[in-house]
């Protein structure tokens, strides 16, 4: 990213989105970030703001916020969250909890930031999504809803291809942050287990996934669209198991 440019990142105040957001910083890049809390850190070219994005009233009202603040080239929209239950103890309720904060809020954020992208020809939106797209066991709304980011990409990407705006899919494998630790006791025999499941023979990192989404953010990267990119270790072609 040649130009300085500025990227909103959900979720950018912890895990995957913090690391993303301390790099474009270091960059000389300006970050605004929006989660359920502020970063524990500052930096000038850091602006946060917080909100609850499964809330639909929440995110229409930090939309028209950030959007009278800052004009955004870049969307990354990381914030998610798990809601873990076999079929049995499953909620439809869930499904539409997870269905506004991976698909309503992405949605709403990147037609803010339209107008603006087209009239510079330039835009990124990458959305995090998971290899449990493709199924995993307690997964039912996540996977559903993680992997409805695929198409909705996908849609995005043929929409926008001639307007100089790609749209592109990071799906993260096991990656250690607090959202696995959720659910996966830290430094637990069941981590250890899950770390040598993975081919490459460890669990990933927040820089792992990071590193992948800056390729798609690079102005050099806009002959690349409507793609998911598996950061996984290897986990999207041989599963993971318990």
């Amino acid at each position: 990213m040649s130009q300085a440019r500025t990227t909103l990142i959900t979720g950018g105040n912890s895990g995957i989105g913090e690391a993303l957001a301390r790099r474009l910083v270091d960059k000389g890049q300006r970050v605004v970030s929006v989660g359920l809390e502020k970063p524990g850190w500052t930096h000038d070219l850091l602006a946060a703001y917080c909100a609850d994005l499964t809330s639909l009233e929440e995110t229409r009202a930090i939309v028209q916020e950030i959007s009278s603040d800052h004009a955004i080239d870049c969307l990354v929209h990381n914030a998610g969250t798990i809601l873990p239950n076999l079929l049995p103890d499953a909620r439809p309720e869930d499904i539409l909890m997870l269905a506004q904060l991976h698909l309503g809020a992405p949605m709403l954020l990147t037609q803010a930031a339209l107008e603006g992208m087209m009239s510079r020809r330039f835009g990124r939106v990458v959305f995090v999504s998971s290899r449990a797209a493709m199924g995993a066991v307690t997964r039912s709304a996540y996977s559903a809803t993680k992997a409805g980011m695929h198409g909705m990409a996908r849609t995005w990407a043929l929409e926008m291809a001639s307007s100089g705006i790609t749209v592109n899919v990071v799906a993260p494998g096991p990656i250690l942050t607090d959202n696995f630790w959720g659910i996966v006791p830290k430094d637990s025999e069941r981590q250890e287990r899950m770390a040598r499941n993975v081919p490459v023979g460890r669990l990933g990192s927040r820089e792992d996934v990071a590193h992948a989404v800056e390729f798609f953010l690079d102005e050099r990267s806009d002959f690349v669209t409507g793609q998911v990119l598996y950061v996984c270790g290897g986990t999207s072609l041989v599963g993971l198991g318990p």
